[in-house]
């Protein structure tokens, strides 16, 4: 059996300078440092990261989160926060520290921008991830998050001017003559899921979401003579590696 590396793979530049930031404050930061939310959607990174003596704050949103840290330093994720989020914790005497990724803060800029021209923006996302929590902040009443057509039907405009502009985290390749796809990634990464999504609807082809080896299913690859391996922008690389490897090793064809 053939294991294709599909590229790109592994960690976007925003969760390696998200990690660098963590990690610095980390090791020049006397007292509690906190992570509002996980830095990256991927639960082996979050587990290294405690491990290193970063805190987790997992809540549903950003702002019920602060309320549960009592004092230090707090880091805003790769995935961004609102405006609100930002001000609540000065105002709770907590220090934040931003690693937002450099392509949400656009995001971020741009939305603000068009809403003080005036517009309507319709921003495709994903309901309860963070990165759109934090967009849609920037201009509350100004901004529609729409996730299924659907969203898009219930939408009451005012027929002036309108923008449209999406999440970040999408993900496209090619595969083509791949009999099967398997995405390395947390279930609650929303590029790891997009790229099943896409694998499917696009390549019409299987594809299957493994946060680890051990959620392999050897009946997957009966008969398949080519595998695609792929991962999301917040996967270990390690992670990645060790499903490359044994699915290598497997004698082909099942």
């Amino acid at each position: 059996m053939e294991v294709l590396k599909i590229t790109p793979r592994g960690y976007c530049h925003g969760v390696v300078d998200a990690f660098r930031i963590a990690k610095r404050v980390r090791e020049e930061t006397e007292g509690p440092v906190h992570m509002l939310g996980m830095l990256v959607h991927n639960t082996h990174a979050t587990d290294d990261l405690q491990r290193q003596g970063v805190a987790l704050v997992d809540q549903p949103n950003r702002l019920d989160g602060l309320e549960h840290i009592k004092e230090g330093t707090v880091i805003f994720t790769a995935h961004g926060v609102s405006p609100q989020v930002k001000q609540r914790a000065v105002e709770l005497g907590l220090k934040p520290v931003d690693a937002t990724c450099s392509d949400v803060v656009r995001t971020h800029e741009l939305v603000a921008d068009l809403a003080r021209k005036g517009y309507q923006v319709v921003y495709i996302g994903r309901k309860g991830h963070p990165e759109p929590e934090g967009v849609v902040g920037e201009a509350p009443g100004s901004v529609h998050l729409v996730q299924d057509p659907e969203d898009i039907d219930a939408l009451e405009l005012d027929g002036g001017l309108i923008a449209v502009t999406c999440q970040t985290t999408l993900s496209v390749w090619d595969t083509e003559e791949v009999d099967l796809v398997i995405v390395v990634g947390s279930p609650r990464s929303s590029n790891s899921l997009r790229l099943v999504e896409v694998v499917k609807k696009l390549g019409h082809k299987p594809a299957y979401l493994v946060d680890d080896l051990e959620e392999l299913d050897i009946q997957w690859f009966k008969g398949a003579k080519k595998v695609g391996v792929t991962s999301g922008a917040s996967t270990p690389t390690q992670l990645t590696r060790r499903v490359v490897e044994y699915l290598e090793a497997l004698e082909a064809p099942l």
